[in-house]
C-alpha cells in the first residue's frame, strides 16, 4: 500500500475497504455512488481515455457538477503524480501500515 491508501485511511476509509478496492464492483463494502466514482476513475485513468456517455450519465446521477470537477481533478492529480513517480523510479514511502489492536506496529508490517 502507498500514500494513496494513507490518504484514504486518514479520510475515514477502513482497512477492509482499502483492501477491497481491487474488487470494488462486486464488494458489498462500497455504495453505488462510490462504485460509480471508482469506475469513473478507472475510465479517466485508462489509456486511451474511456469515460463513455453512459458512464458519465451515471456519474451525474450521483454527483453535481462541482463534485464531478473535484473528482476529475483528484483523478488527474493522482495520475500525474503516479506517472511522475514511476518515471523517476520513486518507490512508495510506506506512509500506510496496518496497526494491530493497541496501535503497536509489528516489525515488517507495511
Amino acid at each position: 500500500m502507498d500514500i494513496n491508501a494513507a490518504g484514504g485511511s486518514e479520510a475515514g476509509a477502513s482497512v477492509e475497504k482499502i483492501a477491497a478496492l481491487g474488487d470494488y464492483k462486486a464488494s458489498p463494502l462500497f455504495t453505488e455512488a462510490e462504485r460509480v466514482a471508482l469506475e469513473f476513475a478507472d475510465g479517466a485513468s485508462a489509456t486511451p481515455h474511456d469515460v463513455s456517455e453512459e458512464l458519465f450519465a451515471r456519474v451525474q446521477a450521483h454527483y453535481d457538477n462541482a463534485q464531478i470537477v473535484e473528482l476529475a481533478y483528484i483523478i488527474a492529480t493522482e495520475n500525474l503524480t503516479s506517472r511522475f513517480n514511476r518515471s523517476f523510479r520513486v518507490e512508495p514511502q510506506g506512509f500506510f501500515c496496518i496497526l494491530p489492536p493497541g496501535g503497536v506496529r509489528k516489525p515488517g508490517l507495511r
